[in-house]
């Protein structure tokens, strides 16, 4: 009989799991840096809302990026699904924000898990 205990202790959480894969990604990890500092990143161009309260709208990212919109959005679907940017709509312009206190969350967890 298994000892369903010593399994769940030495599986992963889940969700850190989904975090370190879309922190995998060179370029995903880059524009979560970016967002740790809007001013700084995205200084220059034209917001139509504030980058502190409700982030920087996607169009910003894929300029900084240089990649295609559909690319930069998928990017960023990913960081979203882990949890570690939120999304806001300003208009038609889809505006992300790193969620904080998830990635403290998760910061924790990998500290305790490793």
């Amino acid at each position: 009989m298994t000892d369903t205990a010593a399994v769940d202790a030495t599986s992963p959480d889940p969700d850190l799991v989904d975090a370190l894969r879309a922190l995998s990604n060179p370029m995903r990890l880059q524009m979560l840096l970016w967002l740790r500092d809007p001013a700084h990143h995205f200084a220059g161009m034209q917001p139509i809302a504030d980058p502190m309260e409700v982030g920087v709208c996607v169009s910003h990212i894929q300029a900084k990026a240089g990649l295609a919109q559909s690319t930069v959005s998928a990017y960023m679907s990913e960081l979203q699904r882990a949890g570690l940017v939120r999304a806001t709509r300003v208009g038609k312009w889809t505006h992300y924000k790193r969620d904080e206190q998830r990635i403290t969350e998760l910061v924790a967890t990998l500290g305790r898990t490793l």
